[in-house]
């Protein structure tokens, strides 16, 4: 911006600067000319007056002094030079005069002025005055320099004004700048500062108005989150100790796979809230490979957590893990909860068999839902929040499940619409097996 200030301006006043000099130049030029024209008539005027008639009979010729740097002399009826200086027979503005009238004009490289004298109504000389045209030449590209000299301090001024002019407009600018790149980096904090320019400062007070209004709406969502979560966390814990109560004193052996199943249905509900807690924190670290759980383990559980939901809907689901080893750590809980969105996804709007498979891509494992369902329009619009496909979802489901694979340092993507399939890539570690966390 700066140098396109500075551009603007140096342009502006060059375009000036031409506008006015040379109107200015020429005006010089034809002031000089005009000026030494009048010099040398009033020489000639002066020396004419002072011409006697007697001359042509042997009397002195007394002119004046010729003018600076030039010559003076009087010619008579015959065209020859009679007094003073010049050359010996009449050029042709003196013989021009010689018929009753004054005549400026060149000759030889000189201006000449000739002025007739007159008596008795008889023209008997004339008194021609002359100066070189190259001096007057040099005169004219002195003032010229000079004139040029002052265009060229006043462009200079004119830089120097638009520099300081383009500093001044620039810096809140770039203070502005600053506060946004803050912004992006998490810095909520920031705000502009305010400077000496009104439409800046406008600026600058929206910019930190709508920060405020951000961070309190992002204050707003993060303490809703956690006191949800705060909340529910309490329930749940003594739910689980009700069930682990209720099957540590035995009962009636009828009941306890129900209550296995719902402390189990409680641990995961617990994990989901820690979950979305975590990703609501603002700055959240993203969760590495290494701080879950082996593949196998994962998806075994996956797969007896849903293979009764589509046995019931008279629907089977496949799980296969071929070429990757049982061991490698994945972060169990967020890949559970996305498994968990992708099959009930797949058990609620799709059909036929779902399959869940995982590939090696050395890096990175793909875990690749599928069915044989059919998904029509743009892919992200799955993905936006409030969007659903049928009207048994709420539209939140797939939105959260590509939070969390962000979140894990993944991708959640559609990669195919007839058969459905979603991928979902979660970067891993090939090291080893962490133990595992209770």
């Amino acid at each position: 911006m700066r140098q396109r200030v500075v551009r603007v301006a140096v342009v502006a006043a060059l375009v000036a600067v031409v506008l006015l000099a040379v109107p200015l130049a020429l005006a010089i030029r034809s002031a000089l000319y005009a000026d030494q024209r009048d010099t040398l008539e009033r020489a000639a005027l002066a020396g004419a007056v002072r011409v006697s008639p007697d001359y042509a009979t042997g009397d002195p010729v007394e002119l004046p002094a010729p003018p600076a740097g030039g010559r003076l002399g009087l010619y008579d009826p015959q065209a020859r030079l009679r007094g003073g200086g010049g050359p010996a027979t009449a050029d042709a503005p003196v013989r021009r005069a010689l018929g009753g009238a004054a005549v400026r004009g060149r000759s030889g490289g000189d201006l000449v002025v000739a002025v007739p004298v007159s008596h008795a109504e008889h023209v008997i000389g004339v008194v021609r005055a002359s100066s070189p045209a190259a001096a007057l030449r040099d005169r004219t590209l002195m003032a010229w320099a000079a004139l040029l000299g002052v265009a060229v301090v006043a462009l200079a001024v004119a830089v120097l004004v638009a520099r300081r002019q383009a500093r001044a407009l620039a810096a809140p600018l770039e203070d502005l700048s600053r506060h946004c790149r803050a912004v992006t980096e998490g810095h909520l904090s920031a705000r502009a500062a305010p400077s000496s320019i009104a439409e800046i400062d406008q600026v600058s007070r929206t910019h930190n108005e709508m920060l405020h209004s951000l961070s309190e709406l992002l204050r707003r969502e993060h303490d809703f989150a956690a006191n949800a979560s705060h909340q529910l966390r309490t329930p749940l814990a003594g739910l689980q100790l009700t069930l682990e109560s209720g099957l540590e004193q035995g009962g009636d052996v009828r009941l306890r796979p129900v209550l296995v199943e719902a402390l189990a249905a409680t641990r995961r509900l617990h994990r989901t809230v820690e979950e979305v807690l975590r990703l609501s924190t603002t700055g959240a670290p993203p969760v590495t490979g290494t701080d879950g759980r082996p593949l196998g383990r994962v998806l075994r559980a996956t797969e007896e957590r849903w293979h009764g939901p589509f046995a019931r809907v008279g629907r089977r689901l496949e799980c296969s893990a071929r070429g990757v080893p049982d061991d490698v750590p994945v972060p169990g809980g967020p890949v559970t909860e996305i498994l968990d969105i992708l099959l009930d996804n797949a058990r609620v709007h799709g059909r036929g068999t779902a399959r869940l498979a995982v590939r090696d891509l050395g890096d990175a494992l793909a875990f690749d839902v599928t069915d044989e369902g059919r998904v029509d329009g743009p892919a992200e619009r799955l993905f936006e929040r409030g969007h659903s496909g049928g009207d048994r979802g709420t539209g939140i489901g797939l939105a959260l499940a590509r939070d969390l694979a962000v979140s894990l340092g993944g991708r959640l993507s559609l990669t195919g619409g007839a058969p459905t399939a979603f991928t979902l890539l979660v970067p891993v570690h090939h090291e080893g097996t962490p133990e595992e966390t209770a």
